[in-house]
């Protein structure tokens, strides 16, 4: 059941050209899943890249060439008004040349005959504060760097026997 919804859940979001909740997909489902039964689902752990993989792995082995590639890229998803966290705290967005506050994710893309697939991803968290010298003001910092969660999604993506020939990223990875 439990992957019922995971499917169910990842289709709506899929789909869904609008703002997304619990309730609305309740509503497209006529009430046979209910929002809390959803919501429950969602808060029931923390979903992390294995999960992603144990997704994926059957079709990425469906369009695996030896040319494939692996591609990394960041995304921010901009909170404005919500309380901050390790995870939901001020990330440098590069399009808009400046910090905003949101949520970070490295995200790794395989891409292979004209195919791409997530494969892997990692939530940029923050967990230690400091206080900036020429500020004064509370930071935060990471306790990896964005290259090192790169390195190791490329290290789990090699354990995970991937075929891939390249990886491309932006040049601030570098």
């Amino acid at each position: 059941m439990e992957k019922i919804k995971l499917e169910l859940y990842t289709d709506y979001l899929i789909c869904n050209n609008g703002f997304t909740t619990a309730t609305g997909l309740s509503a497209m489902m006529e009430g046979d899943i209910s929002h809390d039964q959803m919501t429950r689902f969602l808060a029931s752990k923390a979903f992390t890249s294995k999960d992603l993989w144990s997704q994926v792995k059957a079709t990425v082995r469906q369009i695996e060439q030896e040319d494939g590639c692996l591609i990394f890229d960041d995304t921010i998803q901009e909170k404005a008004w919500t309380d901050e966290n390790e995870i939901m705290c001020w990330h440098f967005d590069h399009c808009k040349g400046r910090s905003v506050k949101g949520i970070n994710l490295l995200n790794a893309l395989y891409y292979s005959g004209e195919v791409s697939i997530p494969v892997a991803f990692e939530v940029v968290c923050k967990p230690y504060q400091f206080s900036d010298v020429k500020t004064r003001k509370v930071k935060r910092a990471s306790e990896f760097t964005k290259n090192e969660l790169m390195r190791e999604m490329i290290a789990t993506s090699v354990a995970n026997a991937i075929k891939f020939r390249y990886v491309l990223t932006d040049s601030w990875f570098a």
